[in-house]
């Protein structure tokens, strides 16, 4: 493939409306080309195009092998990609689906590792741990060892490291697995606190079925990304991206109703 791929880096002082989407994709392909004989190579995304705009909370969806978490990887900035344009112009958080931890470190110690790393204070760092072991609830868990976390602690570890230094995007790769009931709430009125401070948001997932949290749902389906616009009518309303290619399959993620369908979601089982 002849590749015309273009990644920008865009200073704060560009127009306005470049100010507002602090990530821009555009027209991005990806094929995972196959070394082994008689297989075939894997186009996963095909002139896919997004943008996630300043407090702004994204959803992306897709079936598994879909070509999400390929994605999420081009737009941290972490992936080469074949063709298209990617624009950023803040900075960026990233939780990976998988905890990127050091098993042998405290949550200390891994706080101050990755606060080191973004280049913060002591404070600075001090202040972060505080806050986000607090609003996560795992205040208890400081002095032990990622190893020796839960699933769920470590999620929230996961999620801590990406958020400490207070990006202007926050990618998120099925960022709620192991949750609680009770930390599946704080992750959403912490979002909602990271919207009201300006920060965008893309969340991906399988299914996403807290669609009312949400400002604009994309269908990645085929290597295509399908741009739907969430209102107060809950009617789904898919609007193609610039691709062209119509979006008649974002409404079935949703029940008849409106409402999500079955796919994962974090249970209340208090009263059980």
């Amino acid at each position: 493939m002849t590749s015309a791929r273009h990644d920008e880096d865009r200073p704060n002082e560009n127009r306005q409306e470049d100010r507002d989407t602090v990530v821009a994709a555009t027209n991005v392909a990806k094929t995972y080309d196959s070394f082994l004989p008689f297989t075939q190579s894997v186009d996963v995304l095909d002139s896919a195009t997004l943008e996630v705009k300043r407090g702004e909370i994204v959803g992306i969806i897709g079936e598994n092998g879909s070509g999400k978490s390929t994605l999420m990887q081009i737009l941290a900035g972490v992936l080469d990609y074949d063709d298209g344009e990617v624009a950023r112009t803040g900075s960026i958080g990233w939780c990976p689906q998988e905890p990127r931890l050091y098993d042998r470190l405290t949550v200390d110690e891994t706080f101050e590792l990755f606060g080191r790393a973004y280049g913060m204070s002591d404070d600075e760092i001090e202040d972060a741990r505080d806050w986000l072991t607090d609003v996560l609830d795992f205040e208890k868990f400081r002095d032990r060892q990622i190893r020796h976390l839960s699933g769920g602690n470590r999620q929230k570890v996961n999620l801590s490291v990406a958020l400490m230094h207070q990006p202007d995007l926050l990618l998120l790769d099925e960022p709620y697995t192991g949750f609680d009931w009770e930390t599946f709430l704080a992750f959403w009125d912490l979002t909602e606190e990271l919207r009201e401070r300006g920060v965008g948001v893309a969340i991906i997932s399988h299914i996403i079925n807290e669609r009312d949290r949400f400002d604009v749902i994309y269908e990645l389906h085929e290597g295509h990304l399908h741009r739907q616009e969430v209102g107060e009518d809950e009617t789904a309303n898919p609007e193609p991206t610039a691709d062209g290619v119509s979006c008649e399959r974002t409404a079935a993620f949703f029940d008849r109703g409106g409402t999500a369908g079955d796919g994962q979601r974090a249970v209340n089982t208090e009263g059980a």
